[in-house]
């Protein structure tokens, strides 16, 4: 009876007095069939909720356990703190929320010191040098480098590029400033090229940072107003001038040195021919005086009157001698007149007067 007042309270009705499971709405029962059903339908619900949460973290955790190291890549797997190098490219497995990985890209890698690579604008701090004769000049640079050491790159140092950076700006202001400002400009740019980079990577290795050097060039030089520009082109210009007039003075001393040279042999043997005619002369009459000797050692007068006769004939060669014996018309004229001549004779009459 309470539950059918209940019931009639609440806008129910029943036959039996609230002992029957039939009525309007399937009074009773029907409403606890509607409460059960209910219940089964959440309890579904969390079940399908719960898998798609299971597959979700098996998902995430596959995700997180493998990872790919690229052609142009180094990784570098962190387990507890403890860095390894991974070096070999394709697909590698880590085990998640454990072991972290980082990679670092290998490829040559530059930067610009003294002006902007984007714009082309010019950074005076970092351009602007001193050279060893006191003259400024603008020298921009750029720098190429990699990556040596994933480990040491990430872990020996904040910031290895600005480091690098930084010994690059020192190393060319240490080689500009030995050397002058002609050198910097023109000739010697190849050579500072060199010396900076030999500094840099004897300055890496100290630092040993993981980075290494590829390449550091001089990208342009010039002096740093338009009025010590105009005044570096007019030396230019001189000295373009003075390689010129050497150059043709090079090309006129070539043609002449031949000609000269074959002068000179020419002079030369004419010098030797005559050294060795004297030569021969002189042996010749070293040869005659020595015969001349051996006669005149035999018959000393002799041989004095003899050389005296050809020494006048040689002297005056139209000399004539007269000989006359004591108490004697003979005469004889030396040198003998010739038997067909009609030459004057001359008698010692002629020689007494």
């Amino acid at each position: 009876m309470k539950d059918s007042a209940r019931n009639r309270a609440n806008g129910f009705e029943t036959m039996d007095g609230g002992r029957s499971n039939t009525g309007v709405f399937g009074t009773g029962g029907g409403n606890m069939n509607f409460h059960s059903g209910g219940k089964g339908t959440g309890t579904s619900g969390l079940k399908l909720l719960g898998v798609i949460l299971i597959v979700i973290a098996l998902f995430i955790v596959a995700f997180n356990s493998a990872y790919k190291i690229g052609e142009q890549e180094q990784g570098v797997l962190v387990t507890f703190g403890k860095a390894q190098a991974v070096t070999e490219p394709g697909l590698h497995f880590k085990i998640p929320f454990v072991q972290q990985i980082r990679k670092v890209n290998t490829t040559i890698q530059g930067f610009s010191i003294g002006y902007d690579m984007n714009s082309n604008a010019t950074y005076e701090s970092e351009s602007l040098m001193i050279t060893s004769d006191y003259n400024f000049v603008n020298v921009d640079f750029f720098v190429e480098f990699r990556y040596s050491d994933p480990v040491k790159a990430l872990y020996a140092s904040k910031d290895p590029t600005g480091i690098l950076k930084n010994v690059s700006k020192s190393c060319i202001r240490s080689v500009i400033s030995g050397y002058p400002v002609d050198s910097v400009l023109t000739t010697g740019k190849g050579e500072i090229q060199a010396s900076i980079k030999e500094k840099i990577i004897a300055d890496l290795e100290k630092q040993d940072i993981g980075v290494q050097l590829v390449n550091i060039t001089i990208q342009d030089s010039e002096p740093p107003t338009a009025t010590i520009m105009e005044a570096f082109k007019a030396v230019e210009t001189a000295k373009q001038g003075k390689e010129t007039s050497l150059n043709n003075a090079n090309k006129y001393r070539n043609e002449q040195i031949p000609s000269a040279q074959a002068q000179a042999d020419g002079i030369i043997k004419d010098a030797e021919a005559k050294k060795t005619e004297r030569i021969n002369e002189a042996t010749a009459q070293v040869a005659r005086f020595n015969s001349m000797y051996a006669e005149y050692s035999k018959n000393p007068q002799i041989t004095k009157q003899r050389m005296f006769f050809e020494t006048m004939e040689d002297v005056l060669p139209g000399l004539k001698v007269i000989i006359q014996g004591e108490g004697s018309e003979t005469q004889t004229i030396l040198p003998l007149e010739s038997f067909t001549g009609n030459t004057d004779q001359t008698t010692s009459s002629d020689l007494t007067e």
